[in-house]
């Protein structure tokens, strides 16, 4: 399948999509529409009717359950959308039929299935990309140019926040047997962005999650990652709070603050803002602010995904790496919180 794919340089990728869930109909399906490179083939729920009303609204021909998407010859990739629980079986399934994947984040739940799933992708040649959508908004792009330029000097700390007003009873976030929980749903975008924005990997963690004593998943949490030269990231996320989706750069001349920075609509011109001194005091502190046009991060992943797969193009990135990282430190994540210590990263393999 790979290289059948990268032999139809002109045609676009066709999806399988695996799990009609909200995400999927508000964002990925929609962005996979309108991407010049990709277009949906088959949808596949457990439920035939909701595989119906939403092949019907995305006029898509095609409808069945997830195993009918997987034995489809003619698609190349699936997007799983399934809960994070069960996305270890549909990449196993998906991989070993060939299929490219794009995950929803969070991929997994483990450091080990993260592993086995790559390892399964590595063994069938496909590819696999967990989507952490956020990356592929331009935003990104002019904070790290403003700090390769040396805006705000030597980088100091991150603070990044991510929280929700409080999700209906019933949820499958509230489902731990479904990989529910708000550091797999929510605190894992701003654990994310601090690795992108340092550009390496964390040290150690320390982590405190709150347990709901109701459903057994952590609804809040904080965390202080150590990197390199003492940098350190401080996250913190929830349910049942304020709306916030920003965080800042703290460097040695300025800071660099995003309000927008992990869930922006595709109509939504972002801002970024800096604020610095030439002179290391207050009367040469300046602020300056960036106004970033509207763009689908969504569309952008897409077309990222289709050129790496289609055409070998390197990303800023390597997905298999990015995905195994990252589960690294969540589970570095999850040992601090349950027992009560500073995890090293160099403890997990």
């Amino acid at each position: 399948m790979y290289t059948t794919l990268r032999d139809r340089l002109n045609s676009k990728i066709k999806f399988g999509i695996i799990g009609c869930s909200r995400i999927a109909r508000r964002s990925v399906v929609p962005a996979i529409i309108k991407s010049e490179f990709a277009e949906i083939e088959i949808i596949g729920s457990r439920s035939m009717n909701k595989a119906k009303t939403f092949s019907n609204e995305f006029n898509c021909k095609k409808y069945g359950t997830y195993e009918d998407v997987i034995s489809d010859d003619s698609i190349d990739a699936v997007y799983i959308s399934t809960p994070i629980g069960t996305h270890e079986e549909w990449v196993i399934k998906a991989a070993s039929a060939g299929k490219h994947i794009l995950c929803e984040k969070s991929s997994t739940t483990s450091f080990e299935s993260a592993k086995k799933m790559i390892e399964y992708c590595k063994q069938n040649n496909v590819r696999i990309i967990e989507g952490f959508v956020f990356r592929f908004h331009p935003q990104h792009a002019k904070v790290k140019d403003l700090i390769r330029n040396n805006k705000i000097g030597d980088l100091v700390s991150f603070n990044g926040s991510f929280g929700f007003p409080v999700f209906p009873e019933g949820d499958i976030r509230y489902d731990s047997k479904l990989g529910g929980g708000f550091l797999n749903d929510s605190g894992c975008y701003p654990i994310n962005a601090s690795r992108m924005i340092f550009d390496e990997e964390p040290l150690g963690v320390s982590c405190n999650l709150s347990i709901d004593a109701k459903t057994g998943v952590d609804t809040r949490g904080t965390s202080y990652m150590i990197y390199e030269n003492n940098k350190i990231a401080s996250i913190t996320y929830g349910n049942g709070s304020y709306y916030q989706s920003k965080y800042n750069v703290w460097g040695t001349d300025g800071v660099i603050s995003l309000e927008r920075a992990y869930s922006v609509p595709p109509d939504f011109k972002t801002n970024v803002n800096i604020q610095y001194s030439t002179e290391n005091n207050w009367e040469s502190r300046k602020s300056e602010n960036y106004q970033i046009d509207a763009a689908d991060h969504f569309t952008e992943m897409i077309n990222a995904f289709y050129l790496a797969i289609s055409r070998g193009k390197k990303h800023l990135f390597n997905f298999e790496e990015e995905l195994e990282n990252q589960a690294k430190v969540m589970e570095a994540h999850r040992i601090s919180s349950n027992e009560k210590r500073f995890v090293s990263l160099d403890e997990i393999n």
